[in-house]
């Protein structure tokens, strides 16, 4: 792992960015829609790619497999048709959570799949059990020994069943979904997690002859055939929502004109939502958001407003570090519940250091106290605890009068390709530095 840093010249609250940004492909679809390529038996093409670290990671662990993969640009080929082992790789698997959804696709195709518990950013617990149960209604049987699962499901076949999320899992209703796509006869997954990204690598894989029904809403329904094949047919990653409104938060902080590109503001209604609430002016087009004339604009004129995250259509969890930003420059008190990941909050040191006032009434629950003057601390460094604290810690750095170090910015490269340069780019004083 890089251990590299952010030295950043902060703004000294002036809003003097100005530009246009384009958003990448998301992640949280690309990912997926990666591991799925195991049900298919052809090559996959991939366009749109953000050339992300984990991106990267899961490449690595399909060609620990035995995939074939060529990553040129933001075009990724992945051939699956000669996949050598249903074991994924200890070291990797631990080091990115999203990699528990290729146990689906592995699980469906060969009968039997070996993982560890996953890894990926400290935000909270993530129960494995749901993915455990769901496998053994679907005919699996389970052995845990030490921190690996080695499932298997008995004939060498996935069976078809009824599975009821105890709660709305994002993760958990994609790869069960895409578990479904080989078993024996019909999967229904009720109180499913309704997020764009499930809808997006579901019609991909419908047009590749999957027959999967009501993806988008709470009840998916998955009848089981063959092998899928693309004959050609790339998949094309949706824009990234989640990056979407990081830029857009940051743009009402920092930006004087900010034009967001390629995006898909229907994504993030909750977000704009909430931003327009507090006196952000923006012009929302079908693929575009625009800030203009911000710099006028004093941080004052923004109003306090209480953030409550949810699954989607909902506030999104991803979205709460960037807008605890937001809110530390607002008028008032703002009170913001986190309702997916406790333990979220860690990210809140980093603002106090700067000057934030802002007060953790448990692992669930902050108070913010607004129109908070940042400056950098000589001898304080600021730490990426997470991928999405890590961008609003570079947000609060920006918002600063001083200069500020950010640490740990792997965390912030798993999700956002070339920050840097693309802050640079909008007039950011941003460097970075590799620490041996």
């Amino acid at each position: 792992m890089k251990n590299d840093t952010f030295i950043i010249e902060g703004l000294g609250g002036k809003k003097t960015l100005n530009g246009e940004v384009s958003i990448n492909g998301a992640k949280n679809a690309v990912l997926k829609a990666m591991a799925a390529t195991v049900l298919f038996s052809d090559t996959v093409k991939l366009e749109n790619v953000p050339d992300t670290e984990d991106v990267k990671k899961m490449n690595s662990i399909l060609e620990k497999l035995g995939a074939k993969i060529s990553h040129l640009d933001h075009t990724v080929t992945i051939d699956s048709t000669k996949l050598n082992t249903s074991d994924i790789d200890v070291d990797l698997a631990q080091s990115m959570r999203a990699s528990v959804v290729l146990t689906g696709p592995l699980l469906s195709r060969f009968g039997k799949v070996v993982f560890p518990v996953p890894g990926g950013c400290v935000i909270g617990t993530r129960p494995i059990d749901l993915f455990i149960e769901a496998y053994k209604k679907m005919g699996a049987e389970v052995v845990q020994d030490n921190d690996a699962y080695t499932i298997t499901a008995k004939g060498g076949k996935l069976k078809g069943a009824e599975i009821f999320f105890n709660i709305q899992t994002v993760g958990g209703t994609e790869t069960l979904m895409m578990a479904g796509v080989l078993a024996e006869g019909k999967t229904v997954l009720k109180n499913c997690a309704m997020e764009p990204e499930i809808v997006s690598v579901a019609e991909y894989l419908n047009s590749c002859g999957a027959q999967i029904k009501g993806a988008g809403t709470s009840t998916i329904e998955i009848i089981g055939g063959g092998l899928l094949q693309s004959k050609g047919n790339s998949y094309i990653t949706m824009p990234d929502r989640i990056e979407t409104g990081s830029f857009l938060i940051l743009g009402a902080l920092c930006a004087n004109n900010l034009k967001i590109t390629k995006c898909n503001p229907a994504h993030i209604e909750s977000t704009i939502h909430l931003l327009k609430e507090a006196g952000v002016d923006m012009t929302i087009g079908k693929d575009f958001i625009e800030i203009k004339n911000n710099g006028v604009v004093l941080n004052s004129s923004f109003k306090s407003v209480n953030v409550r995250t949810h699954e989607y259509p909902g506030f999104p969890t991803d979205l709460q570090a960037p807008m605890v930003t937001f809110l530390s420059q607002t008028t008032g008190e703002s009170i913001v519940l986190e309702t997916i990941y406790e333990g979220r909050f860690k990210f809140t040191d980093n603002l106090k250091k700067l000057g934030a006032d802002i007060t953790i009434m448990n692992p669930r629950e902050i108070l913010i106290h607004g129109n908070a003057e940042l400056k950098s601390v000589t001898g304080e460094s600021l730490e990426s605890y997470d991928l999405r604290a890590g961008f609003a810690t570079v947000i609060a750095a920006l918002l600063a009068k001083g200069t500020s170090v950010v640490n740990n910015v792997y965390y912030i490269d798993r999700g956002y390709e070339n920050l840097e340069g693309r802050l640079s780019a909008l007039g950011a004083k941003i460097v970075r530095k590799s620490v041996c």
